[in-house]
């Protein structure tokens, strides 16, 4: 669905480049209004930030050109450039899966939520937080690699995944002890559940999105 949402938006902005209005300059040369550049590169901006990230090559060769942008049609022409670049390579799948990127980084707001309930003495809102995120982590990693999960339990996925070699070594074998704390914390049954598993949880989590979400 992200996916989607941000392949619309690529199209609108190569046709909103088409319709930016290229005047003379008095000594020659072309340009277009800052008004109206910088509103386009603006929104270019946001899509390749949230694509590729802020570290990327794409979004820092973007945001150099642009600090560098008066509005003359060269300056212009290349952010036109960066922008079908990063579009070709989004279209082509040359980019790691938008929905990933983004799940991960939702999941690790959870995942910090967690370790402060934790460390705060809240033993079981950090459960429920970090069961939670681990299995929208895992169901969300599965439908990525289209692998249809519709109604499984979080056992199953486990399974699917493992038989899919979706993880392995280490990964596999912390794996299932998840799905009895998970349980736990969704049927608040507080008294099967403890500091330290709470703590492991955790600790897989933000590794699996550290390997599996990022990119």
């Amino acid at each position: 669905m992200i996916n989607e949402i941000f392949a619309k938006r690529f199209i609108e902005l190569e046709k909103a480049f088409a319709a930016l209005p290229f005047q003379s300059r008095s000594g020659g040369g072309t340009y277009v209004a800052n008004s109206l550049w910088q509103k386009w590169a603006t929104s270019v901006q946001n899509i390749i930030q949230a694509v590729f990230g802020e570290q990327s090559p794409t979004f820092k060769n973007f945001l150099k050109a642009y600090e560098h942008c008066v509005g003359n049609d060269y300056e212009v022409n290349a952010l036109k450039a960066i922008f079908l670049s990063a579009k070709e390579d989004f279209e082509g799948g040359y980019v790691f899966d938008v929905d990933l990127r983004i799940s991960g980084e939702v999941f690790g707001d959870f995942i910090s939520l967690s370790r402060q309930s934790l460390s705060e003495g809240y033993k079981d809102v950090a459960a429920v937080l970090a069961c939670a995120a681990l299995e929208d982590a895992l169901k969300r990693y599965a439908e990525a690699n289209h692998i249809d999960i519709g109604g499984k339990a979080m056992q199953d996925v486990i399974n699917v995944l493992k038989s899919e070699g979706l993880v392995s070594g280490p990964q596999k074998s912390i794996l299932e002890s998840m799905p009895k704390l998970r349980n736990a914390a969704m049927h608040a049954e507080w008294e099967k559940i403890a500091a330290p598993d709470v703590s492991s949880v955790i600790g897989f989590v933000e590794q699996f999105l550290l390997t599996k979400f990022s990119g």
